[in-house]
């Protein structure tokens, strides 16, 4: 079966949802700008904020991060003072917001209502709930193939 390439560009899965991955990222991170930290370190600082994560393995798995750039952004924001380290479940390792963490996230709210509702707006008739199972449907049906 032979298959154009311009049929490639056009209907590859992962060329689109990266694409779209990218223009998101770079929407979230010009809200951010100012702040000193990227959306993907504000994500992780909102996920530990709950407290409910008892290890980096839960964590990673979680978050759907490879566990070694969860490792690296975790190190980044140690060294800003904004997670520190704790004691988990038997040996694990997690991590828990600080003071500033805590108030650098409370800054990082209002910041990611605006951009949220701006990108939920920009969906016009398409519901944010809508795309965001589509986005799972995928991201499910990728994830059984690579187990």
């Amino acid at each position: 079966m032979s298959i154009p390439i311009e049929d490639v560009a056009r209907t590859c899965i992962c060329l689109h949802t990266r694409m779209a991955a990218r223009a998101v990222t770079r929407a979230y991170n010009a809200a951010l700008k100012g702040t000193g930290l990227e959306v993907t370190q504000m994500t992780l600082l909102a996920a530990l904020s709950s407290g409910d994560a008892p290890s980096i393995a839960v964590l990673a798995d979680r978050l759907a991060f490879e566990r070694t750039t969860l490792l690296r952004n975790l190190k980044a924001l140690v060294a800003k003072g904004l997670v520190e380290p704790a004691r988990g479940e038997g040996r694990a390792v997690r991590h828990v917001l600080t003071e500033e963490g805590r108030r650098v996230l409370a800054t990082f709210l209002p910041r990611w209502h605006d951009i949220q509702a701006r990108i939920e707006a920009g969906l016009g008739d398409r519901s944010w709930p809508e795309t965001r199972r589509g986005l799972r449907a995928v991201r499910n049906a990728a994830a059984a193939l690579s187990s």
